[in-house]
């Protein structure tokens, strides 16, 4: 069995799913208290990961906000924040984003092996930057619209570079792609007391139909405010508490 990181995907939704409006402007669904335990599990991961349509929406640091937990990162000898991740197939990214630009450490871009080379060109220059190039995914037509860059590829180069606590933060269709490939060792997933109410509005979607369902099981309820903080685990019960 391939050795990788282990994986927990952050998300916040609203009642009717929706992690995000269709407007211009992100929308903000947690609360201070949440974005505060975020930034604890953030100081607790070795790297971070979103998709480029999350750093092109919503241009994110992805860099610890406490100054006291960048601190005890440092005197444990780890960089103040995580590594950054991204995939990405068209490799359109900005290099003035702040996922390039804010802070320092290293980030880490993957994409389609074969256009390592092309991204290289345009965003490889920024410093602490490493574009990688990995395979797609088993069973995805060569060319067609469901090319991608191969997750499992992806946490087995992350384990290699001492990886072993990867969080994901987004977007939909990523969140999406590591739940079907069953990559996903832990769902931390919020529920904000709003209705989006928009058919266009972005929900943790993007895969063709057909994809396999793993089913999860819940693991703790706590109540943050006016959010609610609910942790999945993969597959059915096996010994472990449920906790409130």
């Amino acid at each position: 069995m391939t050795q990788r990181p282990y994986v927990l995907l952050s998300v916040a939704m609203s009642v009717d799913g929706c992690i995000d409006d269709a407007t211009g402007d992100r929308l903000i669904l947690s609360n201070e208290a949440d974005l505060d335990r975020v930034d604890e599990v953030r100081a607790g991961s070795d790297a971070i990961l979103v998709g480029a349509g999350t750093i092109r929406r919503d241009n994110p640091a992805l860099l610890v906000r406490s100054k006291l937990r960048r601190n005890r990162r440092i005197a444990g000898g780890l960089p103040a924040s995580p590594v950054r991740v991204t995939v990405t197939v068209s490799g359109d990214l900005d290099p003035s984003a702040r996922f390039f630009t804010a802070g320092e450490g290293a980030r880490l871009v993957y994409v389609p092996a074969g256009e390592r080379d092309r991204v290289t060109g345009r965003i490889g220059g920024v410093a602490g930057v490493e574009v990688i190039g990995v395979g797609g995914v088993p069973g995805d037509p060569p060319g067609g619209p469901e090319d991608r860059v191969g997750l499992a590829g992806v946490l087995a180069d992350l384990a290699a570079r001492g990886v072993k606590r990867l969080m994901v933060e987004g977007g939909g269709s990523v969140l999406a792609q590591f739940l079907a490939e069953g990559l996903a060792d832990e769902l931390d997933l919020v529920v904000a007391p709003l209705f989006v109410g928009d058919p266009a509005a972005p929900r943790i979607a993007g895969l063709p139909a057909g994809n396999p369902r793993h089913r999860m099981h819940l693991a703790e309820v706590r109540l943050i405010g006016d959010v609610v903080l609910m942790r999945y685990l993969p597959g059915p019960v096996s010994g472990v508490p449920f906790q409130h």
